[in-house]
């Protein structure tokens, strides 16, 4: 079967955007609402097992500052919180501080010059989706996007399902046309349970994640002069690398469907 799309996570796929991204605005959120919170990187890192940046910070409510919630519209009080982080996120990709990964602008220029369908599965905002696609890849590369599925659009976020159901409703493809692109292991398990299959991308928080069930496992994507290392996959012994394009995603979905 030919590949018909390709549907990509955003934080830590198409970039690394959360170490020196989403936490570093966290962090200047905080600061600027008046709260003795540091998020440091090794504590982001188990926060990130908690999918949703208003998720987030309600756990780490839960956990680590229950008495926020005693006085608090907590609802409300999240809200604002994240909405003020959204603002220093996007300082900071207007800023250019947060490059794509390896591989992902080719990629996606192959897919658009071969008109196989691209699309956003993610649980981060629309506004952070936008703004890093307008950073990276140019004012108008968003309408390159035949689907953007962002934010809280579905009931429940990853390790749900949900934004790929949402995502492969409005393409009108089956799972069986699809090939998803992910980083996490809760990105991972939501491909997996839509049935779609998935290549992972690990990053830096993420390399030490169980990714049993992805077709294969990378560094990134790879360029022609500098190919991804090949972690894991579940059908061919060689390459050990590969810089990834058209060909290599038809020959993981194929072999998956044998």
């Amino acid at each position: 079967m030919p590949l018909s799309a390709v549907l990509f996570d955003v934080d830590g796929t198409l970039a690394d955007t959360e170490r020196d991204g989403h936490r570093l605005a966290f962090n200047s959120a905080f600061k600027e609402l008046g709260l003795n919170w540091n998020w440091d990187i090794e504590l982001y890192g188990k926060l990130l097992q908690i999918t949703g940046g208003k998720e987030r910070i309600r756990y780490y409510i839960d956990h680590y500052s229950p008495e926020i919630s005693k006085n608090t519209n907590l609802t409300d009080w999240v809200a604002e919180l994240h909405k003020t982080k959204t603002k220093y996120f996007l300082q900071l990709l207007s800023e250019g501080k947060i490059p794509l990964r390896p591989g992902v602008a080719r990629l996606i220029q192959e897919l658009r010059n071969n008109a196989i369908k691209i699309a956003i599965a993610t649980t981060t905002t629309p506004e952070n989706v936008y703004a890093l696609l307008k950073s990276t890849l140019g004012e108008d590369s968003p309408s390159w996007f035949d689907v953007i599925g962002a934010g809280d659009i579905v009931p429940h976020k990853k390790p749900a399902p949900d934004i790929y159901h949402w995502v492969l409703d409005r393409l009108d493809l089956t799972p069986a046309e699809c090939i998803a692109i992910e980083d996490s292991e809760n990105g991972l398990r939501a491909s997996l349970t839509a049935n779609i299959t998935t290549i992972v991308t690990t990053s830096e928080y993420t390399h030490s994640h169980d990714f049993k069930g992805a077709a294969v496992v990378l560094t990134d994507l790879g360029e022609p002069n500098k190919p991804a290392t090949i972690l894991a996959n579940s059908f061919f012994p060689e390459p050990k690398s590969a810089s990834i394009d058209i060909s290599f995603l038809e020959t993981v979905m194929n072999n998956q469907c044998k």
